[in-house]
């Protein structure tokens, strides 16, 4: 039961990416994974709990691999690029999903919008505590509100989007590196952030 779920929430996800969700039926989702109605049914209700299940299931990756990366005894620059590293490399290892759940789930109705909305506050909020942190460590990190940390994860999320949305083959590991210095530059200031780095290449050379 548990594999016949999986084959099926990817065949959803794939479908989606595809045509979106307008006007999808549990047909569409069983001829493309090659099992019976009856099958679907004994798995979901219907077609909006096999949506809520994988966009449950893409939710608790994303937060699973970002849990791993955002080691708390890096540096607060490497511990935002590692985070930034984490979300993108998980949308990058597979764009057919990260198109269905980012961008076609946005119609989904206002449950999987709540999921979303929590998901990303609860990141925000590891971010802020481990920045509280860091501010004790590091005299030149200045108080950020939760607020900030919440939107700059909602710019990472949207540069994604927009990549998913416009490129055939998006890559998106390469807003690693624009993402990392905004993100920076937003707490630092700019020029904190080239000295910084200026620093980080003497040192390693």
């Amino acid at each position: 039961m548990a594999a016949q779920r999986e084959r099926l929430m990817a065949g959803f996800c794939e479908a989606v990416a595809e045509r979106g969700l307008a006007g999808l039926t549990v047909a569409d989702v069983v001829s493309r994974v090659g099992v019976s109605r009856s099958a679907f049914y004994d798995c979901f209700d219907d077609l909006e709990g096999c949506a809520d299940s994988s966009y449950e299931r893409f939710i608790s990756v994303l937060v699973e691999r970002l849990f791993f990366a955002l080691d708390p005894e890096l540096p607060w620059d490497r511990y935002v690029e590692a985070g930034i590293r984490a979300y993108l490399g998980a949308l990058q290892s597979d764009p057919v999903v990260a198109r269905a759940m980012q961008i076609e789930m946005d119609a989904a109705g206002k449950a999987a919008r709540t999921r979303r909305r929590i998901a990303l506050n609860q990141m925000a909020e590891v971010i802020a505590a481990r920045y509280k942190v860091l501010m004790q460590e590091d005299p030149a990190l200045e108080p950020v509100p939760v607020e900030a940390h919440l939107a700059m994860i909602y710019g990472m999320r949207q540069l994604a989007c927009d990549a998913l949305d416009t490129e055939a083959e998006p890559d998106l590991l390469g807003l690693v590196e624009p993402t990392r210095k905004w993100i920076l530059a937003a707490v630092y200031g700019a020029s904190e952030v080239d000295r910084i780095e200026s620093n980080l290449v003497g040192d390693e050379n």
